[in-house]
């Protein structure tokens, strides 16, 4: 299934006890669908999926097929050790979902060679096609996707999230020479936009977006900018929203997730706060988040 588009990356709601929030996910996800993302990929970074049993992943997975409703392909993510990320990719598949995101095995490092048969033995559990995650612990060779891409029928994308750039042309050069496959790329990165036009000189315009999960008029209005060609409302975008909100993600280990969400309460759904080991923003980082949410929707016109 083809993805195109803002990709929304939804978070995982909680409740004042700190169990799953099923009725403020299916309106986070239908709300996010309504608003124009190309795509949701659910239980993935954002959506805390290291912090989710099997059992609150598979039902974060159906609420979110159920609630996209065949709008957008739903996406989720699987990965950690590889029992686990088997076990992921079964209940996904089992609740309908279009796709897997696989993420990089828990802690460990392993060579390009481990890498490929960590990919191979996952994505034989299911027929569901695979994206694959490099960041982390799983760093590719280009031959290693070559391989993959040209031999795993499922295997059908690849997301990036180190950033490394003469790593990542050579992996699509190398993929790209191997085989004819329709084979995607997209940029992974937190925050994405603001790498948004390094990416695009390497030929990779899809990327996932934090930020559509709580302000998708100032994503989608990034994103009209940009494929439309206006450089000067990307330019103050980007200076005015995604750059201080970078600055401000960078001061504490895990606010790439906690501002997301945090940013998601401030725009009118309780989603609750994030699970153990990160920590939500401190209250003067939620004033400067106000203010920059405030700031990129004035830019955006919204």
């Amino acid at each position: 299934m083809r993805l195109d588009g803002v990709l929304f990356f939804p978070v995982t709601p909680f409740d004042a006890d700190g169990d799953l929030a099923e009725p403020a996910l299916a309106r986070h996800v239908a709300d996010g669908v309504a608003a124009g993302a190309g795509g949701v990929f659910t239980a993935c970074g954002t959506g805390e999926f290291s912090a989710l049993d099997l059992d609150e992943y598979t039902r974060v997975v159906a609420v979110s097929v159920a609630s996209a409703a065949g709008r957008v392909p739903v996406f989720s993510g699987a990965g950690g050790p590889l029992p686990a990320a088997r076990a992921t990719a079964r209940a996904a598949a089992a609740q309908g979902a279009d796709g897997l995101l696989l993420m990089p095995p828990y802690l460990v490092s392993g060579p390009p060679a481990g890498l490929v048969r960590y990919v191979l033995e996952v994505a034989a559990t299911v027929d569901l096609p695979v994206v694959i995650y490099q960041r982390g612990t799983a760093r590719f060779s280009p031959s290693a996707v070559a391989e993959l891409a040209a031999s795993v029928p499922n295997v059908v994308g690849f997301k990036d999230g180190l950033g490394d750039f003469d790593l990542l042309q050579r992996i699509i050069l190398t993929v790209r020479s191997s085989t004819p496959k329709d084979f995607t790329f997209f940029n992974g990165l937190p925050t994405a936009e603001l790498t948004v036009p390094a990416y695009r000189g390497l030929g990779v315009s899809l990327y996932s977006s934090a930020a559509f999960a709580f302000a998708p008029e100032i994503a989608l209005a990034f994103y009209k900018a940009v494929t439309g060609g206006d450089e000067v409302l990307a330019q103050r975008l980007l200076t005015g929203f995604y750059l201080p909100l970078v600055e401000l993600r960078d001061l504490v280990p895990g606010y790439a997730v906690s501002l997301v969400k945090a940013g998601v309460r401030m725009r009118g759904l309780e989603v609750g706060g994030v699970r153990a080991p990160l920590v939500d923003p401190a209250p003067e980082h939620l004033e400067a988040l106000e203010r920059i949410i405030a700031n990129g929707l004035e830019i955006a016109g919204a």
